[in-house]
């Protein structure tokens, strides 16, 4: 999936230009998310979709699960383990259904 990255300045409370990056895919967004300062967000594509490996066609729901699991095990060992874990449709019932693999979130 190619996203596009877009600078973007807006008034604060106080009148001063907040910065702020806007973070979209190459189609029309589902969906928007407002992330507050101070956090770092891996988005990855499950397999066989975007610029994963694979065919989406050999996938189903429990391997979607465990491409989750091997995301925040790649986190925990890389970076730092997932404080939150975030999903939309798909990605929305995959976290809960990893969320008693996922120990940290």
């Amino acid at each position: 999936m190619t996203v596009r990255s877009d600078k973007i300045m807006f008034p604060g409370a106080l009148g001063e230009d907040l910065a702020a990056r806007l973070d979209q895919p190459s189609g029309e967004p589902k969906a928007y998310a407002l992330f507050a300062h101070g956090v770092a967000v891996l988005r990855f594509d499950f397999t066989g979709l975007g610029a994963s490996e694979g065919e989406f066609a050999n996938t189903n729901f429990s391997s979607n699960v465990g491409d989750l699991v091997a995301a925040a095990d790649y986190m925990r060992a890389n970076l730092a383990a997932p404080a939150i874990v975030i999903g939309h449709s798909l990605g929305g019932a995959t976290v809960l259904a990893a969320a008693s693999k996922i120990p940290e979130d």
